[in-house]
């Protein structure tokens, strides 16, 4: 890759890492499942008045939208409002990698390899260190939310898969369009009116910037230039850029929010993102190029990596 090609993907992974300190903060002014409706609701608007019709079946982008913003972001956000620090849930929801390529063996007969199957042990252990991390701590309920929150990106992964969108930014658009209303739907119901008005009556500039940075600079942005990347570039060279993430997502808790990394989560760190790494990177049987990572967490899932190469992971 150009020099300035790799700053750009290295950019694109601090913006994903940085942005689990954000929603840590966005969560002070905002219910979990109304911070993830005005996220998508602002993605989606007025963007997809400008990238035209869907290019792909209606049912993949209602299929990722349930799976991706319904179920992933409503876990993921109701976990860190429970307790989970940002910097571990950047690194345990790295787990997806394991999850969609589970669900690829299933729906996909995609046949995992000694190295892959290694690869899943590898970061199960990271993820069995992070939750006796978290234990010695607090409750693990927020732990257990996000580990749901990477079962259900999993899902959306082998359904990108399938869907093989032709126009990354287009298609994350319209995914985005789907869980706007069930998750305004569901904050009212769970997290009720009175809380929800109470958040946009006291919207400030602070909230009005978290929602910009996680709809316009994390999804806009984010996925703009990662499509680009991946136009341009093998999969296989792009995707290992995105296991910066939890390094920029815990790095940036620390030094933003004081969150302490314990040797522990050091341990489970070291240990998930090599297991991610074997993975993700190493072909299945039958394949000709990895099943590369797609894009981190808080971006919603890698559209474009499926434009790039029909073997690559949503």
């Amino acid at each position: 890759m150009r020099p300035v090609h790799t700053a750009l993907a290295v950019l694109v992974a601090a913006v994903w890492g940085v942005n689990f300190v954000v929603i840590e903060i966005g969560l002070g002014h905002f219910p979990p499942l109304l911070l993830s409706a005005l996220r998508f609701l602002v993605a989606a608007l007025p963007a997809v008045f400008f990238v035209g019709r869907p290019k792909v079946a209606w049912k993949w982008i209602i299929g990722v939208g349930v799976a991706l913003g319904i179920a992933k972001f409503g876990l993921l956000f109701t976990g860190m409002a429970a307790g989970m620090p940002a910097g571990l849930s950047s690194l345990v929801l790295q787990v997806q990698a394991v999850f969609t390529a589970v669900f690829a063996a299933v729906v996909l007969r995609e046949r995992p390899g000694r190295v892959r199957l290694a690869g899943m042990a590898v970061a199960l252990a990271g993820i069995a260190v992070a939750a006796v991390d978290r234990g010695t701590s607090a409750p693990v309920t927020g732990f257990v939310l996000v580990v749901a929150a990477a079962a259900c990106w999993g899902v959306s992964n082998v359904l990108t898969r399938r869907a093989a969108p032709p126009d990354a930014l287009n298609f994350m658009v319209w995914v985005c369009v789907v869980p706007v209303l069930p998750l305004f739907g569901l904050s009212l119901l769970f997290e009720g009116p009175g809380r929800d008005l109470a958040a946009l009556r006291s919207l400030d500039w602070s909230g009005a910037a978290v929602i910009g940075y996680v709809a316009w600079v994390s999804t806009v942005f984010g996925f703009g230039a990662w499509g680009y990347l991946l136009r341009r570039y093998p999969a296989s060279s792009v995707a290992p850029f995105s296991l910066l993430v939890p390094v920029f997502g815990m790095s940036s808790a620390a030094l933003v929010l004081g969150e302490q990394i314990s040797p522990l989560r050091w341990l489970a760190a070291a240990l998930l993102v090599g297991g991610v790494a074997a993975t993700s990177l190493t072909p299945a049987r039958g394949t000709r190029t990895p099943l590369a990572p797609p894009v981190p967490a808080i971006a919603v899932s890698a559209p474009g990596a499926a434009a790039a190469s029909p073997v690559r992971s949503g």
